[in-house]
């Protein structure tokens, strides 16, 4: 159901610019503490009054591990889908409710275009194996929908059939054509291992996601070894979830060893003390990972992650690794 209330958080996000991202989080919190049972319960445990919260630092993040036994969902409404995660033997996958699929499309395709422009003017070929072959996947979503948006007939899925891949690359860089390789990370590595090939002109994308299909690298070490097999002088990289609507992206610097992501204009992220999570770092000091999404609104926008990283005083973010003890983390919401 739509409320006043949120038909004129809608109008805010419609018309956001960098300077009333605060004041607009502040509202989305105020919203969601109102709305969302969960964030509600979870901020009575920790005794915080959503009125004494006065700036974006003071929030008190949702621990992301909640979506995966709780509905995490703000007001009244029925979820158009539902987007879950790979998760690991043994653990329960995250569970994200979507209220409308095409908000969500939309906002991807913002993100985007921000760093890249339109979507319609790459041809997309998406390496997404393990992602295409089972459901609910954000990621797969977002990539269907910018293939089903180019221009260009050459776009499609590739699941194992890398030698199709390679031949349409090899047309598309003779054509000229603006090309996307999007790829989870194993599935390049296992590409670039059968036909490593000239693929300068082209933008080669890792989404991450090992998912312990291959050796763990780190994104550093993962770039050098793609850069090598296809003549790059560097990767761009995506940074999303299934918890998240918003995505970040990470482009090449010649300069720089370090893979360093910006957030799209939804999304803004703060670092925590690793163990005093009410306690925000200073610029540059490791600590985990706090995402402010506003494309969140229906669920939550202020999720605190199991990711370590790095906040840099312009808003862009480092992820260095995940918290060792990532399933502890949390109140006692965790196991209400």
């Amino acid at each position: 159901m739509q409320t006043a209330e949120h038909l004129e958080l809608l109008s805010k996000l419609a018309d956001l610019s960098p300077g009333g991202f605060e004041e607009t989080a502040l509202a989305v919190f105020r919203y969601q503490a109102r709305h969302n049972p969960v964030l509600a319960r979870y901020l009575h445990l920790l005794g915080r009054d959503p009125a004494s919260v006065q700036a974006l630092a003071q929030i008190p993040f949702l621990p992301i591990g909640l979506f995966k036994n709780h509905v995490v969902q703000s007001g009244d409404w029925t979820p158009e889908t539902e987007f879950t995660s790979s998760g690991t033997t043994g653990q329960a996958p995250s569970r994200h409710r979507v209220r409308h699929l095409q908000a969500y499309l939309d906002n991807t395709r913002r993100g985007f275009a921000h760093f890249y422009g339109d979507p319609a003017d790459w041809c997309t070929l998406a390496l997404l194996p393990s992602y295409l072959e089972r459901e609910g996947s954000s990621l797969v979503a977002m990539a269907d929908f910018f293939i089903r948006a180019s221009k260009y007939p050459e776009s499609g899925f590739f699941l194992h059939d890398f030698e199709n891949l390679r031949d349409t690359l090899l047309h598309c860089r003779a054509q000229g054509i603006p090309t996307l390789l999007l790829g989870v990370s194993f599935g390049l590595l296992d590409f670039a291992e059968r036909y490593p090939m000239d693929l300068r002109g082209v933008v080669v994308m890792e989404t991450g996601g090992m998912k312990g299909r291959r050796k763990e690298l780190t994104r550093s070490e993962l770039h050098r070894v793609l850069g090598q097999a296809f003549q790059l002088p560097g990767l761009h990289s995506e940074y999303g979830m299934t918890e998240l609507l918003s995505q970040a992206y990470s482009q090449p610097d010649p300069g720089g060893a370090a893979v360093v992501f910006v957030p799209a204009p939804r999304l803004r992220v703060l670092a925590t003390e690793i163990n005093d999570p009410f306690c925000v770092q200073p610029p540059g000091r490791p600590g985990l990972l706090n995402m402010v999404d506003l494309a969140n609104l229906d669920t939550c926008s202020f999720i605190a992650t199991e990711d370590v990283g790095k906040v840099y005083a312009d808003g862009r973010f480092e992820v260095l690794g995940r918290l060792d003890v990532a399933e502890l983390r949390g109140c006692n919401l965790m196991v209400e």
